[in-house]
């Protein structure tokens, strides 16, 4: 017995003294990992603050309370110290205010890249809205080149019709001319009582298969004269006839450019057996041409069939001829 007291008080000490020095050591490495994890949390801090600042995220204030405020601490406190003065029996309790935890690293990291996803996301999306409108513009363009080349097949189609009603026009004309003028071996004249000026006279009788008179000698002058007095009578109207010297003066050619070689120009009437001739021309009915450059289209008289020159934009009835 006395062996085991004796045990005991050499061991026991030894084993208090070896349990403080751990106590010692646990504390000195305590104090020194403390410090590491403040200086690591001042750290993380730091480029948390960073990064908001580069993203444009709010940074949260250190003294914000997200659970509750001053006030209500305040409130507790003296509704605490209100009871306490009623009665020191009842116990109380001390509320605890939980702080709200800082976004740590990890979680900025978790919110940039979702960020970036739907950012990815939405850029997915407008790519495939790219290729539809894409796709939709070449079916555009490809509907529209359809639609040039029916349009130009129509033109064509249109030209091709405006060219058979012109030639059936001037078929028309001419047997029109044919039936209801004067015939003349290969020739037809056809008389209108439309107003037209020389040059709008001969494009309406080529708009009809025809052109303006041509009479070349002088059984076509006959011809052509004694329609026109039928026609006309008992009145002496002027008619365009396909003369004219506007080339050059005094060189009078046919529409179809063909010199004139037969002509039948007004002459003033002669004086009376035993009068003295006058120099002076007639005031009413002068020797023909005498217009000179005023004057340069050849209208026929339809009374005597003669030829007057007028100016060209003046206007009158006109004779078309057709050929047979």
């Amino acid at each position: 017995m006395q062996a085991v007291w004796l045990l005991g008080a050499l061991v026991v000490p030894q084993l208090l003294g070896f349990r403080h020095g751990a106590w010692g050591a646990e504390r000195e490495w305590e104090g020194a990992w403390g410090g590491s994890q403040e200086e690591e949390r001042e750290r993380e801090a730091l480029m948390l603050k960073h990064l908001q600042e580069a993203l444009g995220l709010p940074a949260r204030s250190a003294d914000e309370n997200p659970e509750g405020n001053p006030e209500g601490k305040g409130a507790w406190a003296t509704e605490k110290d209100g009871k306490g003065e009623e009665g020191e029996e009842e116990p109380t309790t001390t509320p605890y205010f939980s702080p709200s935890p800082s976004p740590t690293s990890e979680d900025t990291f978790t919110y940039i890249l979702g960020r970036l996803a739907g950012l990815d996301a939405g850029l997915h999306q407008v790519h495939v809205r790219l290729h539809a409108l894409d796709t939709r513009v070449a079916e555009l363009s490809r509907g529209l080149r359809q639609l040039r080349e029916v349009a130009g097949d129509n033109r064509d189609t249109l030209q091709a019709l405006k060219e058979a009603q012109s030639r059936s026009e001037r078929e028309h004309g001419r047997l029109e001319g044919c039936m209801k003028g004067v015939r003349l071996g290969h020739k037809c004249f056809l008389f209108s009582r439309d107003f037209e000026a020389q040059a709008a006279a001969q494009a309406r009788c080529v708009a009809r298969g025809g052109s303006l008179a041509q009479p070349a000698d002088r059984q076509q002058m006959e011809v052509l004269t004694r329609y026109l007095r039928a026609a006309l009578a008992p009145y002496n109207w002027p008619v365009w006839l396909g003369v004219h010297d506007r080339r050059a003066e005094g060189l009078y050619l046919f529409e179809n450019g063909q010199r004139v070689s037969f002509f039948a120009w007004h002459r003033a009437p002669s004086p009376e057996p035993g009068a003295r001739p006058s120099a002076a021309p007639h005031p009413l009915s002068p020797n023909q041409p005498n217009g000179g450059t005023l004057e340069n289209c050849v209208a026929q008289a339809s009374d005597d069939g003669s030829w007057w020159d007028h100016d060209c934009e003046r206007r009158l009835y006109y004779v078309c001829e057709f050929p047979f």
